[in-house]
């Protein structure tokens, strides 16, 4: 997998991935990106592939997590 945001296709559950929140406020200087393993995908966007983790964080996956 490329360092390109990936799309819905290449994700699967249990992959590690650095999402950006729903609710999180794109113009926020505090704003982080999370990780978190893939529970759901809820397919492409724009922003990046829409994503529910394990946790129950929903957000726009920005990368996959290299594996360790």
């Amino acid at each position: 997998m490329s360092n390109e945001r990936p799309t819905a296709a290449e994700l699967r559950q249990g992959m590690t991935v650095e999402i950006v929140q729903d609710d999180a406020d794109p113009q926020s200087e505090d704003t982080e990106p999370i990780i978190g393993e893939v529970g759901t995908i809820h397919g492409d966007d724009p922003e990046g592939p829409h994503v529910k983790l394990k946790s129950g964080v929903v957000g726009h996956v920005r990368s996959v997590a290299p594996d360790e």
